[in-house]
């Protein structure tokens, strides 16, 4: 079962979010918790801060599935461009440079690689066998 968080307006580029985010994209939460631990990039204590919110979702939805034997990895992180904030820093001769001050929008999806028993069992799909074409024309 997915647990999914979301981070909105955080300000930082998108660039250099996706960076971090692609440390930990696939990874198991515990060696993802550790790389963000000790990461010195800028977005790695708010990718840090969003990957336990979204244990803690997790949990909140499986309360019968100890943690532990859940093993949960990063199943996909998303890095999206949010507001730009445009600003004028003033230039030689009268003129003015644009600022663009970019923030961006992160989601994360958490998965559990062993399977969680759900309670309503899917039925099995009956098989059903086709004629192809070929079949057809040797009748004729």
């Amino acid at each position: 079962m997915e647990a999914v968080a979301k981070l909105k307006n955080v300000p930082t580029s998108p660039r250099k979010m996706r960076l971090v985010a692609d440390l930990i994209r696939g990874e198991r939460v515990n060696k993802a918790l550790n790389i963000l631990k000790f990461e010195p990039k800028q977005g790695a204590a708010r990718l840090e801060k969003l990957l336990l919110s979204a244990i803690s979702n997790w949990q909140q939805s499986n309360e019968d599935v100890d943690l532990e034997d859940a093993d949960l990895y990063v199943k996909s992180i998303q890095v999206d461009s949010g507001k730009i904030l445009k600003r004028l820093r003033p230039a030689p001769q009268g003129r003015a440079h644009r600022i663009r001050k970019r923030s961006n929008h992160v989601t994360l999806v958490l998965d559990s690689l062993a399977p969680v028993q759900e309670e309503v069992e899917k039925p099995a799909k009956k098989e059903t066998k086709k004629t192809k074409k070929s079949d057809n024309k040797e009748d004729k």
